[in-house]
């Protein structure tokens, strides 16, 4: 585990003036490119499906000679190129995985979960603990070969199909007990929040008291 005095200049740069970071981690590479295998496997079966099921024949039947294929000669690039999408996205998706598994990082403080990631660029995250209606724990038997375990927040974004979208840590040391730590943190400030400690006045304009965690 991490504290303060070593944290990632980003997240030191991020954090507001009175907010505490207890832990910060970072994903292992070989657990996080494996969140693009199931795309990669539909990109690669989409690839096989249009390289042997219509470039292929169409280029034995022509002797090779795209101009004698049967197909507009100009056009049969670009269309290709489009079709053939899901094959060369999904490489690119995990070229784009390993680039960005170097730049992300993880951490909770005692006011959220903070995510930092990106490609291009350098994006963060937060989800402030009372929006958190779901928190879990995974270890696929990839991470358990590994010992590492992916945390789930769900926090009520779904996409358009109303699946879930969740906010994960992704292959992370010592998963159960960052699990345990972050559910600790939680239910302390949610309920810090809600029924109001004795050190605050009796009119609280807002939340300015400091959640102060016992060891």
């Amino acid at each position: 585990m991490q504290t303060d005095f070593n944290l990632p200049p980003e997240f030191n740069a991020v954090k507001d003036a009175n907010e505490q970071i207890y832990w910060t981690g970072r994903p292992h590479l070989i657990p996080f490119l494996a969140t693009g295998v199931l795309f990669l496997l539909f990109g690669t079966a989409w690839g096989c499906f249009d390289i042997f099921g219509f470039i292929v024949p169409m280029l034995s039947k022509s002797g090779g000679d795209i101009h004698t294929s049967g197909f507009p000669s100009a056009a049969l690039i670009p269309f290709f190129a489009i079709h053939l999408f899901p094959f060369w996205g999904s490489i690119l998706n995990m070229l784009r995985l390993f680039l960005v598994q170097g730049n992300t990082c993880y951490a909770y403080t005692n006011r959220r979960l903070m995510l930092r990631s990106g490609f291009w660029g350098t994006s963060f995250k937060a989800i402030d603990y009372d929006q958190i209606s779901e928190l879990d724990v995974t270890v696929n038997p990839l991470e358990n070969m590994i010992g590492v375990g992916t945390i789930r927040a769900f926090s009520g974004a779904t996409n358009s199909k109303g699946g879930r979208i969740y906010d994960c840590f992704i292959g992370i040391d010592n998963p159960y007990e960052v699990y345990k730590k972050i559910k600790e943190v939680s239910v302390d400030v949610k309920t810090d929040w809600n029924y109001p400690n004795a050190i605050r006045p009796p009119t609280n304009p807002g939340y300015q008291t400091q959640y102060d965690k016992k060891s």
